[in-house]
């Protein structure tokens, strides 16, 4: 029941966004005047609608979306009255334009940003001290976790002594415990855990000795180490190799989400946007060379956690985030969400708004040139011209999303495969 109470809401927060998307457009072109003639939520066939002044409002059956409709939002329109002409949207100043048709992303933005300081507040954000990436974890302190069991072979099975060639930890059969931090193996000392796992691995198997602190006091004791197959550790589908393991991996006594005074709350908002931002640019530069495994996943290959995910797939995360108790994990999944979509939203292509403010700028841009060279004013940009791009776009745009809505449907990812 709680799944599907996550599921619900979840999809039903992204429909309230982007119709808040929607909504930006219409009150800031309403604000410089412009006119709105349609403003509705969901598409297909219309539930119900009514009209308040010049802008019809109302519902349509299919929850994906909304839309309004701007007058005369280029040139080439030509449903614009007569009466209307004065207010069509290509006659008003470049920035108002612009600031119209960026309005849909920043709400997004803003949705976010509150969403983040909500969570930084009440919930927590995740912890800036602990490492995010692999090179940021190979600097860390030492501190180990040390499981009661070790994977001779790399198996998706869990790790059972006794059985599949696993074996008890040497770690622990020596006496390390968790929270230990390692200071010394054999005679090498030992300043992070980058270090530490190199320096086991390069070791021959068997009796090593291991300096370490607990609890501030230092120790000594002796480890098995024993030979494994592992992949690099910067490359976890890299090719396997036989090294030398003794069943520690990294932890940290840091907690994962810290919370702040509704005035601190801010500065850490900012910092976490930042990190938001810089991971999204991240993700879309990968999504060319995610494909090839969005498809595989769809044709019997084990679906990789970092593929994209649509707003279907979206929406059973949000579901098994609350179905598992984890809130936090259904607003994390909700800010990144909407701060990709606003940054896609102003990529410089038709039919995204980014590509209609871009046009809006080139033509100023060309007309300010044109004039400095005593030229005559070259006019608008025709839209005809560009349409088998925009045709070209909307064709990868949709088979994208047909392609991450049917590996969601076939090969969902769990956010306890993440």
């Amino acid at each position: 029941m709680l799944y599907w109470v996550g599921f619900v809401g979840f999809a039903l927060a992204i429909l309230i966004s982007v119709s808040l998307h929607e909504a930006g457009h219409m009150l800031t072109a309403k604000a410089f005047g412009m006119k709105v003639s349609r403003y509705f939520v969901g598409f297909g066939p219309t539930v119900f609608s009514f009209r308040r002044g010049e802008t019809e409002y109302g519902l349509k059956w299919i929850p994906l979306g909304g839309f309004c409709k701007i007058v005369g939002m280029t040139p080439q329109d030509d449903d614009v009255e007569p009466e209307d002409q004065p207010r069509a949207m290509w006659r008003f100043p470049v920035w108002k334009r612009t600031i119209v048709m960026s309005a849909g992303s920043i709400t997004h933005f803003l949705l976010a940003i509150v969403a983040m300081w909500f969570a930084a507040v009440f919930i927590g954000l995740p912890n800036p001290n602990i490492p995010q990436t692999v090179a940021e974890q190979r600097n860390a302190q030492p501190m180990v976790y040390v499981g009661p069991c070790v994977q001779i072979s790399l198996s998706e099975n869990p790790c059972t002594v006794g059985q599949n060639g696993d074996v008890q930890s040497p770690a622990a059969a020596a006496g390390l415990k968790s929270n230990d931090v390692i200071t010394k193996v054999g005679d090498t000392p030992i300043a992070n855990y980058g270090q530490l796992t190199d320096v086991i691995r390069a070791t021959e198997p068997g009796p090593t000795v291991f300096e370490y602190t607990r609890a501030g006091q230092p120790g000594r004791t002796t480890v098995n180490l024993i030979a494994a197959q592992r992949p690099p550790l910067d490359n976890p589908k890299g090719p396997v190799t036989q090294v030398a393991v003794a069943g520690v991996s990294w932890t940290t006594t840091e907690p994962g989400l810290v919370t702040y005074s509704p005035g601190d709350a801010f500065g850490a908002t900012a910092d976490y946007t930042g990190t938001i931002v810089e991971g999204t640019f991240a993700a879309m530069k990968r999504i060319p060379e995610k494909v090839p495994a969005l498809w595989h996943s769809i044709t019997g290959d084990e679906r990789d956690p970092d593929t994209p995910i649509s707003v279907l797939g979206a929406s059973k995360l949000g579901g098994e985030a609350i179905a598992a108790g984890l809130p936090q994990v259904f607003l994390m999944i909700f800010i990144s969400l909407n701060m990709f979509i606003g940054i896609f939203n102003l990529l410089p292509l038709l039919p995204l708004d980014g590509g209609h403010i871009a046009i809006a700028w080139y033509e100023r841009a060309r007309s300010w040139l044109y004039a400095r060279l005593r030229k005559p004013d070259p006019g608008r940009v025709d839209y005809f011209k560009l349409m088998p791009l925009t045709y070209a776009v909307i064709l990868i745009g949709g088979a994208f999303t047909l392609l991450t809505i049917t590996a969601d449907v076939v090969n969902p990812i769990s956010i306890f495969s993440r």
